[in-house]
């Protein structure tokens, strides 16, 4: 549930008034999913919501954008994971989170028939799914690799401060890791995109794409260091940014791209999606992000 603009809280006890209220989806997973079909990406989410209104028009939502949901668990016991989210008058978001049904996502709800069917298995939220984070997401990872799936991983802010002592089995599994810079620093304990990487991949990730916000991307592997600059552009809600860029990344590996223009178009997806309010309602299908990049040829080009 996202109201904006939200620059100060109510006194308790006392009401405030904001412009705009709405309902949308929201996690990384759905996020991701529904921004890669908008896209022309064939997706499929796994996950567990609640047998509520919640639940209803998650799945409701994913459908209507052609998502694949007969891996989505409905849990009769819990309740569908929301969030709250305070869209301040620049953009920036705060959140009041209550974990619900994604608290129960258990390494046997990983449908691996329906992973061995796709190109690239993406897992997001990490250190918010206490059912599968670390060990278990390794093994899920690693059964993917063994079935041929490219793997790619994104994580949250880890509010219990677990970090990389939960993390490190997951890396070796990972082709592609995209996290934000802040998640890096507080992983690796360095301060520059290119210390952060070097850990990553000392670590046994593939390639590292780490999201700088308006500053773009930064990606690194063996045999290609890129900075990449973003796009300018009016910020409206930064909810799903991350999650956008994510898509747009992914929607380059299973095109089969080269990084820059993977990055590039990452770049470009992220950048439209900060331009509405809602995770994913200001991404579009792949001619229009072309269009986008080609309006702002100025910008976003390689480092």
């Amino acid at each position: 549930m996202l109201g904006r603009p939200v620059d100060g809280y109510p006194e308790r006890g006392k009401l405030r008034l904001v412009d705009r209220m709405e309902l949308h989806t929201g996690g990384c997973a759905a996020n991701t999913g529904i921004s890669l079909a908008k896209i022309g990406i064939a997706t499929g989410v796994i996950g567990r919501v609640g047998r509520d209104g919640f639940g209803d028009f998650i799945i409701g939502e994913l459908e209507r954008y052609g998502v694949n949901c007969s891996a989505v668990v409905r849990d009769a016991a819990a309740a569908t994971s929301a969030t709250m989210v305070m869209v301040h008058g620049d953009g920036e978001r705060s959140f009041i989170h209550y974990l619900g049904a994604n608290a129960a996502l258990c390494e046997g709800d990983a449908d691996i028939e329906l992973i061995r069917r796709a190109k690239v298995l993406h897992i997001g939220g990490t250190f918010v799914l206490p059912g599968i984070d670390g060990e278990p997401t390794a093994r899920i990872l690693a059964k993917a690799r063994e079935a041929g799936v490219t793997t790619s991983l994104d994580t949250t802010w880890d509010s219990k401060g677990r970090w990389m002592s939960l993390l490190r089995p997951c890396l070796e599994q990972v082709h592609y890791f995209l996290p934000s810079f802040e998640e890096a620093r507080m992983l690796t304990g360095k301060d520059t995109p290119e210390e952060a990487a070097e850990v990553l991949l000392d670590a046994g990730v593939g390639t590292v794409a780490l999201k700088l916000g308006e500053r773009g991307c930064y990606i690194r592997n063996a045999d290609a260091r890129l900075e990449i600059p973003g796009f300018k552009v009016k910020a409206v809600d930064a909810c799903g940014a991350g999650d956008a860029f994510a898509a747009g990344f992914l929607a380059g590996v299973v095109r089969g791209w080269d990084l820059e223009r993977t990055g590039r178009f990452a770049n470009a997806v992220g950048a439209m999606c900060v331009t509405a309010l809602g995770s994913a309602s200001g991404v579009r299908d792949e001619a229009a992000v072309e269009e986008f990049m080609a309006a702002h040829r100025g910008s976003g080009a390689s480092g």
